[in-house]
């Protein structure tokens, strides 16, 4: 399959219009993973509890 320039210039502004819907999603990540490490570091007993059985869980899974 051969892409013309053309095709090349659309998909090139294509991506730079993304680029700042990118720079917001990456903001969001950042923003919710510094709340993730909030509870963690608040609430380590419940995250280890809460790890142990996802952990149980998915072995008994794949154990099957």
């Amino acid at each position: 399959m051969e892409i013309n320039p053309q095709q090349m210039a659309d998909r090139a502004r294509q991506l730079q219009e993304q680029l700042p819907n990118m720079d917001e999603a990456r903001q969001n990540l950042v923003d919710m993973n510094r709340q993730v490490v909030g509870f963690i570091k608040a609430n380590p007993g419940t995250c280890l509890l809460g790890a142990l059985a996802v952990g149980f869980i998915v072995g008994r899974i794949a154990s099957r």
